[in-house]
């Protein structure tokens, strides 16, 4: 009876053991799955908008806005970023629906787009804006001249932020506006435009003019006597963030300021760019 006894309770105390070392291991498990958890974000990027974002040769995503997503991402290790190419309407309506959770495209602030997008509190980079000119029109150098020499302009889509910008103008220069015109696709090939005279000018990004024309690669390096690049101004881009993404966007926030303070920023502007426009950014409106 007592070997009987004795047999049990050291048979409960083993199960009992168990049950608690199995207990312990699975709480362990459990905090390193709560702590562990790194969320994926889907960053979709303009696929064709080189230096800003485009695939190089080697089928990998880069360009400004891209490595300044990747210096974000080694910021944040709560979240894990995959960068999805895509054209720059598939992004705003991907980002819109959820699909993506933010999207990285040369973009400017508009008032139209909050309503779809959370622009976060800090700016993703700045972008020189400005007008791609025939040489002969080379004198040309702000949008009152070029509204007041009765030039045309290169039609621009309604939804596109260049839109936009011309259009803010034109509201603030009633009597002397720029002929602004809707387009029916996102962008058109305004260097192609002003080259073979449809219209005097067209409104283009600094970085793609240098590209496509200054780069010795470029596909209208052949133009790069006949057409000139006048800037007009300097802008704030921005990534758009999914409305459901204000927590993310904060993190952003956090990360990007940091990146900002360190010159991060400055050497990505002048690795792509060329040149550091942060250095105007005390002049910078918009």
């Amino acid at each position: 009876m007592k070997t009987l006894k004795l047999f049990s309770l050291l048979f409960g105390l083993s199960i009992f053991g168990l049950l608690v070392g199995c207990g312990s291991h699975s709480t362990s498990e459990n905090a390193s799955d709560s702590n562990g958890d790194v969320r994926k974000i889907k960053v979709a990027y303009d696929q064709a908008s080189k230096p800003i974002s485009w695939l190089d040769n080697a089928g990998n995503p880069t360009g400004y806005d891209v490595e300044a997503m990747k210096l974000v991402d080694k910021l944040l290790p709560e979240y894990e970023f995959e960068f999805v190419g895509t054209t720059s309407d598939d992004l705003l309506v991907g980002v819109s629906q959820g699909k993506y959770q933010v999207g990285v495209k040369n973009a400017f602030w508009t008032e139209e787009r909050t309503e779809k997008f959370i622009y976060p509190k800090e700016f993703l980079g700045l972008s020189s804006i400005g007008l791609v000119l025939k040489q002969k029109n080379a004198q040309i150098n702000s949008l009152e001249e070029f509204a007041s020499a009765g030039m045309t302009l290169a039609p621009i889509a309604a939804n596109n932020a260049q839109y936009t910008v011309i259009d803010e103008y034109n509201q603030k220069n009633p009597d002397n506006p720029v002929k602004l015109k809707a387009g029916d696709t996102f962008s058109v090939d305004v260097i192609q435009w002003v080259n073979e005279a449809r219209v005097d000018g067209g409104v283009i990004i600094e970085g793609p003019f240098e590209k496509q024309v200054l780069a010795k690669d470029g596909p209208y390096h052949n133009l790069v006597n006949e057409v000139v690049y006048n800037e007009f101004n300097v802008i704030k881009t921005w990534p758009l963030f999914n409305m459901k993404e204000q927590k993310f966007a904060d993190a952003y926030d956090e990360a990007i300021q940091k990146l900002r303070d360190e010159k991060k920023l400055n050497d990505l502007m002048i690795e792509f760019y060329n040149r550091d426009l942060f250095e105007v950014l005390d002049q910078v409106e918009r």
